[in-house]
């Protein structure tokens, strides 16, 4: 049994296999992101013989004159190209496909090919598409009736009668009668699938609104005002976003995905948070590139935060919201107005709106009220530090983003280090404690890369020594806005105690023990988690990442910098000895940690405590403590002592505040030995 199937339904067009391997490897990749940038900006459609002479000239000159780069298939083609192979690659490097429906458009078998191809283009990678029916109605192209429905008709015909011709004269001498009748209906089958999909291209191309072109109006005007559209969905705006991006593609796909932006008419309000210097601003960057030409109107407030701070700082943000929807035109309102004005303006049109770095909900309030503020389709992202921002019924969804993976860092930090995409061969193990060191953070990625740019391994060394010590001050002033942004001293001391002696420890826990110093410590810790200053696990663990860490730890060293026993809090071994050994310490130390191993154990006299009045916490390993307890502070409401040598706490320990004692794998037998023998008697 013989089969046969035609191997193009529209003939004399040729699919380069590779060009076509490497589109659909990278198709849903955002343009920003690809190392090759668009050539184009406009792709020209067009039957020739039914307008080149004259509508379509006028068209393409007006469109060049405008400044915009305009691919037109007579003459922009390479001399030399296969023809079909650089009509596929100019498509796809276009920004955007002008499509002239005539009355003979789908006649030709090469328009329909083209147009194919830009749906494609439209429906993969978010290529806009300005429809043109030139003498023609759109009804006529989307349900092909009409004299553009004939010319429908005539291809449909041609296509049958040479894909027929093709197939019989190839077999008919290897084919009896009932197989000739198999392969007759096969195709005709295959002929009627092939009609549909196109019928369904010319549908979804229509259903896009354009501009009708009467052969009796004025074709000057008509042109003035489609390249005015399309110069305006060239919107020239874009972000810049940065030289070498790594990391993005699978986060915009994500985003992408929870925006549903081309199945949903309703509006939409996505959160993106997370932690400082994590890329919030950068993904939602090439989120408003990829997909802001979708929309009616586009604009991206920057700076939110900071420029909320300044004098008419609200009213500034509500004016440049209108001027970049409304591309320059200047509306006048004031603080009391700015609202009401927004509300009515927008109401109609459907935007993209993204509100960075934002961190009051008074904010939203006066940028995005409500939903009813926009029209149908529109999209509006928040990116904040903040997840209480986004509760209630403002946000449908959230987005939280995720530190770099180990692959990712090394990449982004080698573009800045070395200036390509992994590290020198003697520089490898210190990237990698450099990697480690960042924790996936893309912002000290970039700083300490382009830092270390250029220097040698004596000085990455001495780099990496200090940071232990200090961290970089251009990633500790980012972060620190978070810290700086908490709303009373209370949750400060409680990222501070977890900064310094809480990571890894039981969240309940922890807010029995903080609760008792007066720190409120369950709501403190929500707002913390909120803020991405804090984590919770699924074991009701708390985390803190890396930097964070560091960087709360930098603001209780900065305090006192020479003068340890100055500080609020002590967690560095050498910091720690220096005050114990040379009995330093002052009632300004609420809180300190010394966790020695097991081959290093020390002693210390219980009198290098007795001037710490204010001692809240404390947490030893491998320590021996040597005469009268009593000298401990009597505020002490925690006691973590690993490895204590005692095998009963001693008699003269009595904390009646102490709410919390830990003493894994010591010597203790029994508590209060005073208390034993009472009991026993």
């Amino acid at each position: 049994m013989y089969s046969f199937r035609s191997s193009s339904l529209i003939p004399d067009f040729e699919i380069d296999e590779a060009s076509c391997m490497f589109y659909a490897d990278n198709r849903e990749l955002p343009s920003e992101i690809k190392t090759n940038k668009r050539m184009y900006e406009v792709f020209l459609s067009f039957r020739g013989e039914d307008t080149r002479a004259s509508f379509v000239s006028h068209l393409h000159a007006s469109l060049e004159n405008a400044g915009i780069i305009v691919f037109k298939d007579d003459e922009s083609l390479p001399r030399g190209d296969k023809i079909s192979e650089s009509l596929l690659r100019a498509i796809e490097q276009s920004e955007c496909s002008v499509v002239v429906f005539s009355r003979n458009y789908a006649e030709s078998g090469w328009c329909m090919k083209e147009l194919e191809k830009i749906m494609e283009c439209h429906r993969t990678i978010g290529q806009v598409v300005v429809p043109v029916f030139y003498d023609v109605d759109p009804s006529q192209v989307r349900h092909q009736t009409g004299e553009f429905g004939k010319g429908f008709e005539n291809l449909e015909t041609r296509i049958s009668t040479e894909n027929w011709e093709t197939a019989w004269y190839r077999w008919i001498d290897r084919l009896n009668e009932l197989d000739r009748e198999l392969v007759r209906k096969r195709e005709i089958k295959e002929l009627n699938r092939e009609n549909e999909r196109r019928k369904e291209i010319l549908r979804e191309a229509a259903a896009i609104a354009g501009h009708v072109v009467p052969n009796s109006r004025n074709e000057s005007e008509a042109i003035k005002t489609i390249v005015e559209n399309v110069t305006r969905l060239l919107d020239k705006t874009e972000l810049f976003i940065a030289h070498n991006p790594v990391g993005l593609e699978s986060r915009v796909q994500d985003i992408i995905h929870l925006l549903d932006h081309k199945l949903s008419n309703d509006v939409l309000i996505l959160g993106i948070w997370g932690m400082g210097g994590i890329g919030k601003t950068t993904l939602a960057k090439v989120i408003y590139n990829k997909i802001g030409r979708n929309f009616e109107g586009r604009s991206f407030l920057a700076h939110i935060r900071e420029v909320w701070g300044q004098y008419t700082g609200r009213v500034h943000l509500q004016k440049k919201l209108l001027f970049d929807i409304y591309k320059g035109n200047k509306i006048e309102f004031n603080i009391e107005s700015g609202e009401n004005v927004l509300e009515k303006r927008l109401r109609h049109k459907k935007v993209l709106v993204v509100l960075d770095d934002v961190n009051e909900l008074d904010q939203l309030n006066a940028l995005c009220g409500s939903r009813t503020w926009f029209g149908s389709g529109s999209r509006i992202i928040i990116t904040t530090r903040d997840k209480d921002v986004l509760r209630g019924k403002k946000v449908n969804k959230i987005y939280k983003m995720k530190e770099m993976n180990e692959g990712e860092s090394i990449e982004l930090f080698s573009w800045h280090a070395f200036k390509q995409a992994s590290p020198r061969e003697d520089f490898v193990e210190l990237s990698r404690n450099v990697i480690r060191y960042s924790s996936g953070l893309p912002l000290a990625l970039e700083v300490l890369g382009s830092y270390l740019f250029d220097m040698e391994v004596t000085e990455w060394k001495s780099t990496l020594e200090k940071l232990k010590r200090i961290p970089n001050d251009q990633v500790q002033k980012k972060l620190k806005i978070s810290y700086d942004g908490l709303s009373d001293d209370t949750e400060r001391d409680i990222f501070l105690d977890i900064a310094c002696f809480f990571i890894g420890m039981d969240r309940n826990d922890v807010i029995h023990i903080l609760n008792d110093c007066g720190l409120f410590a369950e709501n403190g810790i929500r707002i913390l988690v909120e803020r991405s200053l804090v984590t919770v696990d699924d074991n009701n663990k708390l985390g803190m990442h890396d930097l964070l860490r560091d960087m709360g730890r930098e603001i209780i060293r900065a305090k006192s910098p020479r003068v340890p026993e100055e500080r609020s809090r002590l967690w560095f071994e050498e910091d720690v000895l220096d005050v114990l050994l040379k009995e330093t310490g002052t009632k300004a130390v609420e809180g300190l940690t010394l966790m020695l191993p097991k081959t290093n154990t020390k002693c210390f006299k219980t009198t290098t405590f007795k001037m710490m009045k204010k001692l809240r916490l404390i947490q030893l390993a491998n320590v021996e403590l040597d005469g009268d307890f009593k000298n401990l502070s009597s505020d002490l409401r925690w006691l973590c002592w690993h490895e204590c040598p005692l095998e009963c706490i001693p008699t003269d320990f009595y904390q009646g505040k102490l709410v919390s004692i830990e003493l894994e794998k010591s010597n203790i037998k029994l508590l209060w030995k005073e208390t034993q023998e009472k009991f026993s008697k």
